[in-house]
Order: structure tokens, then C-alpha cells, then sequence
């Protein structure tokens, strides 16, 4: 494994900061970020400079959520995001290609915050080369006490070497090639390209730069004042908010209770907005499609359905992947792979006189437990 050279990180500044002000400068982090891209929501901004906050005190942390910024295509201004955090978060690493293993020697070397840049390049299906390592990379340094072992030196003095990969990572690319195991453990923002009328300033690297040290110096100040008090706190969660998406959101809501004001509100509207309003669509090509299959089940009012007419279905919806599933229409054996894997099984049954293989939504094999378990609860009320 090739070793880059180490980069040198400067020691902290004494903190002039203090508790009280954390709510004025989160909200100047906002404004400033704001400045310069039409994000979708409201909420995107403040989650931002929770975020970037967050990695001021990583280390007082269990985990680091993942910051990804996806859009249906370029220039949708999720560059530019980036480029204006690597002014704001802490020790900041902006890439657009580095190798897993300049990634692992950069991590393990000193505290950084990794901005990764066309990143669906590197997971786009169509790339041949290995990125088993940096999806791993990405993966365990989630949490601080994760290491991943690789084998260093020549062949005759090869020796294992645990890597720390713990960091903060924020993640722009095309969206749909991301891996699961990486949105499910991210705060994802959908951007979009900017409406005729929608204008930010221009982007002008020195003034920027200028403008933005005093603040990012501010906001480490305060956030090393309250780092051991976030560190330790276990903040209130919305209602349905839990387990994964909790664990993503606790720090950024513990760095807002701190920060006082209107900061616990509005985090809390923040956090609702990305996880609780989650579209199940947005997820998995698994939670895809148990999405759509309530759907199906939930036209036809039936609790039984032969899987020809639940293709037939799925393959008539117009924003659907199903017509065109890599290159061929979504046939049965892909029906009962994806199923498969949430314990969904096929049976045989009485359809029309006739005996059908299907799938049901009740039994402990049917889809009904799938859908509680993996889908939020539908917006009708529908039970099924």
C-alpha cells in the first residue's frame, strides 16, 4: 500500500468562546452558508452548521453521521457546498480521487474531515475497480472505535497494521449509486439546480476564505468549550426517531441544546424533516420496491396476488425502474431474490380457479411484517 506523506495539523488555539455563544454563532454559520447555494429546504441550512459544528469535537463523539449531498444531475450546487465547508469544518481534506490508501494513512495519521467530490464515480456500478476498500473505509469509520487491519511492508517483513478510520466524511455525487451501507448511516441532501430568478453570490475563493476564518475560529471555540458536556449528553428525539436515525442525529442535537436560543426547536424541525419525512423511495432498490408493492397490494384491496399480475403492475408504473431493470424488464426469480432477503417467501394458492404462485401480506413469511418493519407508515392509513 502506497503511503502518502503525513500532513501536518496544527495544535488548537486557546478557547474565547463561550456556552452563550453558540446559538449567535450557529445561526452566522447558517446565514453564511446560505450566501451562496438555494438548498431545498429550510431545514438544510441549519442541519449544515450543525454538522460542520459537530466536527470541531468528533473525537467526543461515538459516531460521526455521514453528510451525503446527491442531485438528479450536475450542477445542482453540491460542489459548491463543499467548497464552502472546507473553510468551516475542522481540519478539512477535499478530494475528488484519493485512494483508500492515502484515505487510511491520512485518517490514521491525525484528525481530518474528508470531503469527497464525485464520489458516484467511484461507486457508479459501471466502474470495474475494486472499492471494497473505500466503502469499507467509509463504513466503519463511522464509529470512533472502529480499525481496519491491512497488511504493510514488503514480503518479507509484511506485518499487519490496524488503521483508524473514525472521521467526519461529507459525500457529493449523482444520486443512485451510493451503497446502502452508506445512506443508511448519512443525512442525505437531495439538492436541485437553481429555478430561473433563484441567484447566490458569486463565489470568490479569497474573500471567502477571509470571511470565513473568523467564523470557523468562533464556532471551534465554542464547540471545544461544551465538547465534554455534548459528549456525554443523550438529547431527546423526536417521536420516531430511533435506533439508526437517532444514533445519526444525536450529536448535532446535543451541539443545539448546548448552543440554547432556538437551536433545540430548530434542530429538532430539521431532524424530523430528514428522517422522519423520509421517502421510502429514496432508499434501497429493496425498500424501492416494497414501497411499490404496497402500492400494488393496496390498489387491487387484496391480501393475495399472483406474481404475474404483480409485475404486470410494476412494470406499467411510469417512474418506476421495474420496464427497464438493467437492461430487461423485472421478471420473478429477481422478485423473489430481493423478497427473499426480508424473509418475504413466495406460495401457491387458489387464484381464479386456478392454483397461482404469489405472495401474501400476512403470515410471518408475508409482506405485511416487511413493511412495518422496513417502510414508514403509509400516508392513507392503510394498514396493509
Amino acid at each position: 500500500m502506497t503511503v502518502p506523506a503525513l500532513r501536518v495539523v496544527s495544535p488548537p488555539r486557546e478557547p474565547t468562546a463561550t456556552s452563550a455563544d453558540g446559538a449567535e454563532v450557529l445561526d452566522q454559520i447558517g446565514e453564511f452558508v446560505s450566501r451562496f447555494n438555494v438548498f431545498p429546504s429550510e431545514h438544510c441550512a441549519p442541519m449544515l452548521a450543525l454538522w460542520y459544528a459537530h466536527t470541531h469535537a468528533a473525537e467526543h463523539f461515538y459516531i460521526t453521521p455521514r453528510l451525503i449531498l446527491s442531485s438528479a444531475e450536475p450542477g445542482s450546487g453540491k460542489t459548491r457546498v463543499l467548497e464552502v465547508a472546507q473553510y468551516l469544518v475542522a481540519s478539512p481534506e477535499m478530494t475528488l480521487s484519493a485512494s483508500p490508501a492515502a484515505l487510511f494513512r491520512l485518517v490514521s495519521a491525525a484528525p481530518i474531515t474528508i470531503l469527497f467530490d464525485e464520489v458516484d464515480a467511484i461507486f457508479n456500478p459501471k466502474n470495474t475497480g475494486n472499492t471494497e476498500d473505500l466503502r469499507a473505509l467509509l463504513n466503519a469509520g463511522y464509529k470512533r472505535s472502529a480499525t481496519i487491519p491491512r497488511c504493510v511492508g514488503d514480503a518479507k517483513a509484511m506485518a499487519v497494521q490496524r488503521f483508524k478510520v473514525y472521521a467526519p466524511a461529507a459525500l457529493a455525487g449523482i444520486a443512485g449509486h451510493m451503497p446502502d451501507t452508506i445512506t443508511t448511516r448519512a443525512i442525505t441532501v437531495h439538492m436541485r439546480r437553481r429555478a430561473p430568478g433563484e441567484t447566490v453570490e458569486p463565489f470568490k475563493t479569497r474573500r471567502i476564505e477571509s470571511e470565513a476564518e473568523p467564523l470557523r475560529d468562533r464556532l471551534a471555540d465554542w464547540v471545544r468549550s461544551v465538547a465534554e458536556q455534548v459528549g456525554e449528553a443523550e438529547p431527546e428525539m423526536p417521536d420516531g426517531v430511533t435506533d439508526r436515525s437517532a444514533e445519526i442525529w444525536e450529536p448535532l442535537l446535543a451541539l443545539a441544546d448546548a448552543a440554547g436560543g432556538d437551536w433545540p426547536e430548530k434542530a429538532r424541525e430539521a431532524c424530523k424533516h430528514f428522517v422522519a419525512n423520509n421517502n421510502p423511495r429514496a432508499g434501497s432498490i429493496g425498500t424501492r420496491l416494497l414501497a411499490d408493492l404496497r402500492d400494488v397490494f393496496t390498489a387491487h384491496q387484496a391480501e393475495r396476488l399472483p406474481t404475474t399480475v404483480i409485475l404486470e403492475f410494476l412494470h406499467a408504473m411510469e417512474e418506476g425502474p421495474w420496464a427497464d431493470y438493467y437492461g430487461k424488464p423485472f421478471d420473478a426469480r429477481h422478485l423473489s431474490k430481493e423478497l427473499g432477503r426480508y424473509g418475504v417467501e413466495v406460495h401457491a394458492f387458489k387464484h381464479n380457479g386456478t392454483t397461482a404462485k404469489g405472495y401474501r401480506t400476512t403470515g410471518e413469511t408475508g409482506l405485511a411484517d416487511a413493511w412495518t418493519r422496513y417502510l414508514p407508515p403509509p400516508e392513507t392509513g392503510d394498514s396493509r
